[in-house]
């Protein structure tokens, strides 16, 4: 009898659990099982492993072979145990010494053949193997999302054979170095593509300075998916730390960590058709949803009024907190949702015929049926909501071009330094003592903003949006504190409050 025993990692949300991957040999009646709460795909790994090991030139022992995966109380899927799994195999039948193998982690689907496939969720696996203190041997195509994490020694291998001969000492595996940069943050397109739509443009750049959510109100044709589209080049780049919070979501996700997006922005788009489940997650396995991987990007909800009510509600909390907690009967993740937040809807049903304007066709209750399908909670947690009117013509076919992004972007990352300078978070964050302290307004300007709330019916969280709006509109203006026509221009930006009360 003989025992070995090798280390991987599932997945868990965003953590990884250690998992150590027992193989014990026994004589009998030849038998392979593998225990320790293991899903389909890991049952599959028994054929995968055998025709591996015979592939790859080494002997498959018959004897009655039993694999724990403990702790036997967390869920394992997928293939990643492949790999543990035939090494601890190798090791327990003295084909491998054992010697060494508790310094690596392993991960990897296996073919065959004996080839290495990669596997999802391996940033995450690559974070606790550092803080682990142990060094990480992962299939070559995920060499580049493992090496992300600094000071982790990762090692790439393309298939079975050659982490044996790395572990044997008579073929080592080369350390991988992260060859990886951040993308340089272009577009294929610019503030400049856009004509006219001023007051769309401004309300965009205003958005972006303090991260606050926005909706656009208008007929169809007058460049609401436009703008909403260049709202990212116009946003700062990402930090590290934020690549990384943004990529390992990913990672965990369907999608998956892609290397061509490193650095990027997400920009999520998902149609109005998608789910609750779909926006937020959940599912057997709770995966991220789409506001999950639009973390520390943008989220953009065109034909607003098309998704279902109960769909749109589901995101009220995590527009509130920043992240989305999910609970099923035999899990629970928590998985972040700080996402920036773009709509887009016409003002009625009625399409090209209708604008905000008075020849509307559309009744009195038609209008109001059709913009009762967003809730009053979820409207209130859009900080600006603007009208986006037909474009006139003479706009259209002039040859000027307003501001590139790249001017634009430099007048918001000045104001989103003021605003960590000032409180260490963007304004639409600001809550409580911060929120009264940096928001003060003059005895005027309070009196102007009470006979707002009044007039339009406005709650105490709309109040409070208003505040936020007009301290980025004095960041924009260098100026240190909200002046009257700073609270003027953020007043403005409720359109549809106007639309809702009659007024």
């Amino acid at each position: 009898m003989s025992l070995a025993i090798t280390y991987s990692r599932t997945n868990d949300g965003l953590n990884a659990p250690l998992v150590s991957v027992e193989v014990h040999l026994a004589n009998g009646l030849p038998g392979f099982s593998i225990v320790g709460l293991p899903e389909a795909a890991v049952r599959e790994s028994r054929d995968r492993v055998r025709a591996a090991i015979t592939n790859s030139g080494y002997e498959f022992p018959l004897k009655r072979i039993t694999v724990n995966l403990a702790p036997a109380d967390i869920p394992k899927d997928g293939g990643r145990f492949d790999l543990p799994i035939a090494l601890g195999v190798l090791a327990a039948s003295y084909q491998l010494p054992s010697e060494g193998l508790n310094q690596y982690e392993f991960i990897g689907e296996l073919s065959l053949g004996g080839q290495l496939r990669g596997v999802r969720g391996v940033l995450p696996t690559a974070f606790a193997s550092r803080e682990s203190g142990r060094q990480l041997i992962v299939p070559t195509q995920n060499a580049d999302e493992a090496a992300l994490i600094r000071s982790l020694a990762v090692y790439p291998a393309s298939d079975l054979k050659a982490v044996v001969d790395h572990l044997q000492n008579t073929k080592a595996i080369a350390r991988y170095q992260l060859e990886i940069a951040f993308k340089e943050t272009t577009y294929p397109f610019d503030m400049a593509d856009v004509k006219g739509q001023f007051v769309a443009r401004r309300a965009l750049e205003v958005a972006a300075a303090g991260g606050h959510n926005l909706m656009m109100i208008g007929p169809p044709g007058t460049g609401k998916t436009m703008l909403a589209n260049r709202l990212v080049t116009i946003l700062p780049p990402l930090t590290e730390t934020e690549a990384l919070e943004s990529a390992t979501v990913a990672s965990i996700s369907q999608q998956g960590f892609s290397a061509e997006r490193w650095g990027l922005r997400p920009v999520r788009e998902p149609h109005h058709t998608s789910s609750g489940i779909a926006l937020v997650g959940g599912g057997s396995n709770v995966q991220p949803g789409e506001i999950s991987l639009a973390h520390h990007g943008v989220l953009f909800l065109d034909e607003l009024t098309e998704f279902d009510r109960k769909v749109l509600d589901v995101l009220r909390e995590p527009l509130e907190t920043g992240q989305i907690t999910l609970s099923r009967a035999a899990r629970q993740a928590t998985y972040p949702a700080n996402f920036q937040l773009i709509t887009a809807m016409n003002p009625c049903p009625r399409g090209r015929a209708c604008d905000l304007r008075d020849n509307c066709e559309c009744s009195h209750e038609q209008q109001k049926r059709h913009r009762s399908r967003i809730s009053a909670p979820f409207l209130d947690r859009i900080d600006i909501q603007i009208e986006v009117p037909r474009v006139k013509q003479e706009d259209l076919q002039t040859v000027q071009t307003g501001e590139s992004s790249t001017v634009i972007r430099g007048r918001v990352e000045a104001a989103r330094q003021r605003q960590y300078e000032r409180q260490q978070v963007l304004n639409h964050q600001l809550a409580g003592k911060a929120l009264d302290n940096y928001c003060a307004l003059s005895d005027k300007d309070k009196q102007l903003l009470s006979s707002a709330m009044e007039r339009f019916k406005l709650s105490a969280r709309a109040y409070h949006r208003i505040l936020k709006v007009a301290r980025t509109i004095a960041d924009l203006a260098q100026s240190e504190g909200i002046k009257t026509t700073h609270l003027s221009e953020a007043l403005s930006y409720r359109v549809m409050d106007r639309l809702m009360s009659g007024g």
